[in-house]
């Protein structure tokens, strides 16, 4: 066999610098593929900002339980359900992007209902305490305020988002904070902020943020203009 690749003019070595580099590429496309379907718990695309491209999954429009005392804000008659977590930096960028015009153009204006509700990954050390919070808020009418501070001030290791941290928001706020921080002390809206991670759950949740607009599943902090294509189809229907 030695004699044939000689006869050709054809060194063994020469053989095998492709064959490294094949081999190279299949584990590293393995290991992309590993890391898009495992990595953080979060949704995204490679070649994007941390994404996914938002769309409706297998056609199926998803039907949601309400939860009545859920924070909402808007009465237009589409409505778009946001699962977030406040530790979670895609939901940031989301809060900080499409959201603020999806509230302008459509939540403003009459044209969109939008229901917040929780989703805290367990690997995310302040989330479900900072959701907690955010539902005490709620209790005195003040939860969209606290939750564009939360957002604000947030950092993805969970700074921002301690218990004195979670207090000093509702004093900024001038909530009640005898009732505010008994509420969080005493873990009073613990239950709600898990019934709204199993509801999550019951409807094909995994990463956040994962929006429903009505029942289409949109999934990560995509541009405005994804989230507006399907609000104005569902408002001509």
């Amino acid at each position: 066999m030695d004699m044939f690749w000689k006869n050709h003019g054809i060194e063994k070595r020469d053989l095998l610098i492709p064959a490294s580099l094949l081999l190279g590429f299949i584990i590293l496309s393995l290991s992309i593929l590993w890391v898009g379907g495992k990595l953080g718990g979060e949704s995204f695309v490679f070649g994007s900002t941390n994404t996914k491209t938002p769309g409706p999954t297998a056609g199926a429009i998803v039907k949601i339980t309400d939860r009545k005392d859920a924070p909402r804000i808007g009465a237009g008659k589409v409505e778009l359900v946001v699962f977030s977590d406040f530790q979670c930096p895609f939901c940031q960028s989301f809060v900080n992007g499409a959201y603020k015009e999806i509230k302008q153009k459509y939540v403003d204006t009459g044209k969109v209902k939008l229901i917040f509700r929780h989703y805290p990954l367990s690997f995310h050390i302040n989330a479900q305490k900072s959701g907690e919070a955010a539902e005490c808020a709620n209790r005195q009418g003040q939860f969209f305020p606290y939750h564009d501070i939360l957002f604000a001030k947030a950092k993805s290791d969970g700074a921002g988002l301690d218990n004195a941290s979670l207090k000093q928001y509702a004093k900024d706020l001038g909530l009640d904070t005898t009732k505010f921080n008994s509420c969080l002390d005493n873990g009073e809206a613990a239950a709600v902020v898990k019934a709204d991670f199993a509801e999550g759950q019951k409807v094909g949740v995994s990463g956040t943020p994962t929006i429903f607009i009505n029942g289409i599943k949109v999934v990560g902090a995509a541009p405005f203009a994804n989230f507006e294509t399907i609000i104005e189809a569902e408002l001509k229907k």
